[in-house]
């Protein structure tokens, strides 16, 4: 009798449970994503202060404050180059790769030529096409010859004519934040580039 009076009291304490856990469930969590606030001011040091017009691969053109709001990752190279601009567009690929997909609406990879004069928007069209860089998060810019030294004196990027067909450059890949202040840098070919990944993943958090 005692053992029949335990096992009804066993069932009635584990049907009480599965009934608590029926009735009692955490609502989803909802993540608020922070907007960014186009009416702020921008800062002194902005890229978005450029007033220069630029052309895109697809024959749009745009200013770089049309950019605003996007983590940039940049890089200055020409489509004719044969040695450090394809390791600069391999470096370019495996920092894409290393960012989630779900940050990649947020950031724009942004390839700026420094021979605007060779690179018209069909090439680089056809340059972009050919390097699987067709996504909406990759760029290709040209501008006219004063805009782009103007621009590669902000990146701080050398570069000089040695050839008819051929640049000596700076390698250098450079991230802004969503204002467009310049906030990290990454110098040379093939390097670790763990901090770059850091910073687009600091900027795309904030």
């Amino acid at each position: 009798m005692k053992k029949l009076l335990f096992l009804i009291a066993l069932i009635g304490i584990l049907t009480s449970c599965n009934q608590g856990d029926d009735i009692i469930s955490n609502p989803p969590v909802e993540v608020e994503t922070k907007a960014y606030d186009f009416n702020q001011e921008l800062p002194d040091l902005s890229v978005y202060h450029l007033p220069a017009t630029w052309t895109t691969q697809d024959n749009e053109e745009i200013q770089m404050e049309d950019l605003r709001g996007n983590v940039l990752v940049m890089v200055m190279i020409y489509t004719s180059c044969k040695a450090a601009c394809p390791r600069l567009i391999a470096d370019m690929r495996n920092i894409e790769k290393q960012v989630p997909e779900k940050d990649l609406d947020k950031v724009k990879f942004i390839m700026v030529s420094i021979d605007p004069e060779t690179d018209t928007p069909q090439r680089l069209k056809e340059f972009s096409q050919d390097n699987l860089m067709e996504d909406d998060h990759w760029m290709f810019l040209r501008g006219t010859p004063e805009d782009t030294r103007e621009f590669a004196a902000v990146l701080a990027v050398s570069y000089k004519k040695i050839s008819p067909i051929d640049f000596s450059h700076s390698n250098i890949i450079s991230v802004f934040d969503e204002d467009g202040v310049l906030v990290h840098q990454q110098e040379g070919l093939g390097v670790d580039n763990k901090e770059t990944i850091d910073a687009i993943h600091k900027e795309v958090s904030n």
